[in-house]
């Protein structure tokens, strides 16, 4: 964690990625900046939710991609302990999908790891006063999706069903979910069928083909 001085003006960070190498990249560029410090580091989405409430940090950068429960579900977590608390989702995922449904969890930021290690400073500052970034790649599909919000295939989702098809699309089973997520299996399997029938998917290969042609796994 960091060694420097804090002060009253200080962002306090916690990083979250399945990735060592990662996180110390991030840590390194955020340490260099003299108004950001990193209390915590996380490697997967229940370790977040535990030390977020040891160390309440400002902000917290969080990947999408992780064992366990994932991202999206740690973000729901994290935000229900604390509504105010101001999440930046960085992630691998170059899609409109995830970025929207970052958002509507209660992200306040969406960069993506492929372009956005350059913006994550500036980020942290504008999320940490509870202003939206979002890579100025994605606005002109942010746009797009405001005018024609029924185009996109997953659009139909609850945020608990899109939670599932991630889940699934990943290769993960009905059993394996429902322990992850602390639900019945019936009720995964309740969704699953809900999945299925507002998708107009007949099989499992299906469900995996749109999630990659949406960007929410990757190949």
């Amino acid at each position: 964690m960091s060694n420097k001085l804090a002060t009253p003006t200080s962002i306090k960070v916690m990083l979250v990625d399945d990735h060592p190498v990662v996180r110390d990249g991030y840590r390194h560029l955020l340490e260099n900046t003299p108004d950001i410090r990193v209390v915590a580091e996380a490697n997967d989405g229940e370790e977040a939710c535990a030390l977020y409430e040891q160390h309440m940090p400002n902000v917290v950068i969080l990947d999408l991609s992780m064992p366990g429960i994932g991202g999206l579900e740690a973000l729901r977590r994290i935000k229900a302990k604390d509504p105010a608390i101001h999440i930046l989702v960085f992630s691998m995922h170059d899609s409109e999908t995830l970025v929207l449904r970052s958002l509507e969890a209660g992200a306040t930021g969406y960069l993506t790891k492929q372009g956005g290690v350059s913006q994550m400073v500036e980020a942290v500052r504008q999320v940490a006063q509870g202003k939206l970034f979002v890579d100025s790649k994605f606005v002109p599909d942010l746009m797009h999706h405001r005018l024609f919000a029924t185009e996109d295939p997953l659009h139909a989702l609850s945020t608990r069903e899109f939670q599932i098809f991630q889940m699934l699309a990943e290769g993960h089973s009905v059993s394996d979910i429902a322990v992850m997520l602390s639900i019945s299996p019936k009720t995964v399997g309740v969704h699953h069928a809900n999945i299925m029938r507002k998708l107009r998917l007949q099989n499992a290969a299906q469900l995996v083909r749109l999630a990659i042609r949406c960007n929410v796994v990757k190949p």
